[in-house]
């Protein structure tokens, strides 16, 4: 199954519209990306709780890791920088932070909010190796952009 970016995009602006909670947000956000695709396996956000630190938010899949610093793993490189990071194969990854063992690949987009302060990480693992595209960081960090920094 391949993720229809352009319904995904109107099902979630349609669900998330007038609300300003961002714990709701996300909630809806991953539940609706964590359905559209069988490659994600764990989706969800990790947010930013305190300076340098996440902490696990709504998600569907397997439990998470509670606490990430910004220092380790994929999640904190994705907060430290505030870059999409698209990892292939996670066991290459310097500092990867295995929350399940059966995980592969990764994709981690920064969430910025309405003033550009790095407010989560959307983070979706697959397992199957190298899952994810450029395309799909895109449209995802599109619909990302759309709920939480209007």
């Amino acid at each position: 199954m391949t993720v229809d970016y352009s319904t995904l995009a109107k099902t979630i602006a349609a669900l998330t519209e007038g609300e300003t909670d961002q714990v709701a947000l996300m909630a809806t956000v991953t539940c609706e990306v964590h359905h559209s695709d069988d490659r994600f396996n764990w989706t969800g956000f990790y947010r930013v709780t305190e300076p340098e630190v996440l902490k696990i938010g709504p998600y569907q899949g397997g439990h998470g890791c509670l606490v990430i610093p910004f220092a380790r793993g994929v999640c904190g490189a994705a907060a430290r920088t505030g870059e999409v990071q698209i990892v292939p194969d996670v066991e290459a990854f310097p500092g990867h932070i295995a929350c399940a063992s059966s995980t592969r690949s990764e994709l981690v987009l920064p969430v910025f909010d309405s003033q550009g302060e790095v407010i989560a990480v959307f983070d979706i693992d697959s397992d199957l190796p190298d899952a994810f595209t450029q395309a799909d960081a895109d449209e995802l960090a599109a619909i990302l952009r759309d709920v939480f920094a209007r």
